[in-house]
């Protein structure tokens, strides 16, 4: 017998218990040999898992550096980050899992933890405290068991939410009666946006946030009330909708007083689908806007809903009125505008003498960039154009803390030069091109309205461009593609008297909620003499 081989064992000479004990043994040998070939087959899995997940990682973050974004639209370049941050965060928490099932051997050395860089919590959010204390404050060591002394503690903060929450106010009115006298005494009703509806300021203006800042439709607001198990038909939404317009209406004007009291506007339209009932299709509309400057004290937008976008819009609303409660004269001051022939009559200085034209300079700019997508000799030329624009607006921004004289002085001393340089390069590119020619119109566009493109250069209060108020028209923008259209022109108009005190909120820091709830509950019995205290800019809440 060779003795690499085990003795052979004659079942017949052992004893039942040993016969017993000896098939036992095997059967823990053969359920261990199916265990490693489960863990082995584990591991593989895990292994393959952990390559496929790092390979997806690796992949996704070449997308996210690499992806040509600047084909894509807005929208779709948003949706394309959003998703990109979810794929990341998802294979990150697969990975971790993964690498936590790794013995600790195959683990690679953990790297010091960095502190996240991320903005710190708001100091006014409610803070729910969780103490984490040991349950014995003995030290563990047998042979001292002495009470530990506490020196400090680590605080982390994490961020969470409680959903929109409904509840009633119930007002309970007491009667008070003299049995002598037979007379009865109770307080008198509150006054209610809605004069005997059920929703209370609060409801109003959650529903108007809803509609006009978060752009969402009625159907929408209704889908999502109805998952607190509350029924408010898309039919109730907007007639809370409407009643709360028509409460705000005498604060809207108090408010186009006070943007119409700046010395300078900027103006601005933007197109907005109307729905035609009579054709059951939408044609185009306008919404206006007019904004204090940015420099100013105070910031304010205002919007105008008309039905087209004839100058004769802008010159009504900026042409004063002596029909009004309180008589207006016409506006007068610096108007930062397009070059759009609409313009034209608001700013004819023969019938304004005391008004004045300022240009955009971010659309002088916009027509060299247009213009950089051309052939080799236009794209180099727009190259150089927007160099020098380039120039000119790092100086700006270093100006952005001034006040207005400092601002008037710098420009003359930083920006004039450059200004001037921009001028002499463009008469001489101007004269080297042929008249018509993509060149020269953007040569033209700047050169044909100088002196209004360069007129911030001599007061401080005027912005060098239009770029503070498109932003305020974004929303409209954004808005547009949630709610298709507007329904009619009494909608449009009260879009843009409750879009007006939102946006202008907001550029005032104030939170647009808060403020309406609180505009809504008071407005009724607000003195109308004082009515300007309760405009965003001045607003203080009770």
């Amino acid at each position: 017998m060779s003795g690499n081989c085990a003795p052979s064992i004659d079942l017949t000479q052992i004893t039942p218990e040993v016969a017993q004990f000896i098939a036992q043994l095997q059967q823990q040998v053969s359920s261990q040999a199916q265990a490693l070939a489960r863990k082995d087959a584990e591991i593989t899995w895990r292994d393959a898992k952990l390559e496929k997940v790092s390979f997806e990682l690796a992949r996704l973050k070449r997308w996210k550096f690499g992806a040509k974004t600047e084909a894509m639209s807005a929208q779709q370049r948003a949706l394309f980050q959003d998703t990109l941050a979810e794929d990341e965060a998802s294979l990150q928490a697969q990975l971790a899992a993964l690498q936590a099932q790794l013995p600790e051997s195959a683990k690679a050395p953990k790297s010091p933890p960095r502190k996240p860089r991320r903005q710190a919590l708001p100091e006014h959010l409610r803070r729910v405290e969780h103490r984490h204390e040991p349950d014995d404050t003995h030290c563990p060591n047998p042979d001292c068991a002495q009470p530990m002394q506490r020196i400090g503690e680590d605080v982390s903060e994490r961020l969470d939410i409680v959903p929109a929450e409904f509840f009633v106010h119930r007002h309970v009115y007491g009667k008070w009666a003299c049995r002598c006298c037979q007379t009865l005494r109770q307080e008198s009703a509150e006054l209610d946006v809605i004069d005997g509806g059920i929703p209370a300021s609060g409801l109003v203006a959650h529903t108007l946030i809803s509609r006009f800042a978060d752009h969402l439709p009625y159907y929408r607001q209704e889908q999502i009330n109805a998952r607190s198990g509350v029924h408010t038909p898309r039919s109730t939404l907007a007639a809370w909708a409407g009643a709360g317009g028509a409460a705000l209406e005498p604060l809207y004007e108090a408010h186009r007083r006070f943007i119409l009291s700046a010395t300078e506007l900027h103006a601005d339209e933007t197109p907005i689908p109307l729905l035609d009932p009579g054709s059951g299709k939408t044609k185009k509309a306008y919404m206006w806007a007019y904004a204090r400057s940015p420099h100013g004290p105070h910031r304010g937008v205002i919007y105008e809903f008309c039905a087209g976008r004839g100058g004769h819009y802008p010159l009504a609303f900026l042409g004063g009125s002596k029909d009004r409660a309180i008589p207006e004269p016409p506006w007068q001051g610096t108007l930062l505008c397009d070059q759009y022939a609409g313009y034209n009559a608001v700013l004819d200085t023969r019938m304004y003498p005391h008004r004045k034209a300022a240009a955009c300079a971010a659309h002088a700019r916009r027509k060299f960039e247009e213009l950089s997508r051309g052939g080799p000799s236009a794209s180099a030329l727009a190259s150089d154009a927007l160099q020098r624009f380039a120039r000119i607006y790092q100086v700006e921004g270093l100006l952005a803390n001034m006040d207005m004289a400092q601002r008037q002085q710098a420009r003359q001393q930083l920006s004039k030069p450059l200004w001037d340089e921009l001028k002499a390069w463009m008469e001489l590119e101007g004269s080297r091109v042929l008249p018509g020619s993509k060149v020269r119109q953007a040569i033209d566009y700047s050169l044909q309205a100088w002196d209004a493109l360069t007129l911030h250069l001599e007061d401080g209060a005027v912005a060098i461009d239009n770029n503070h108020l498109e932003q305020q028209i974004k929303p409209w923008k954004l808005g547009a593609k949630n709610w298709l259209f507007i329904g009619s022109e009494l909608a449009g108009q009260r879009a843009a008297m409750v879009m007006s005190l939102v946006q202008s909120a907001k550029m005032n820091g104030v939170e647009p909620w808060a403020y309406l709830r609180d505009v809504l509950a008071r407005i009724h019995s607000h003195p109308n003499s004082r009515i300007e205290e309760l405009l965003p800019h001045r607003w203080q809440p009770v």
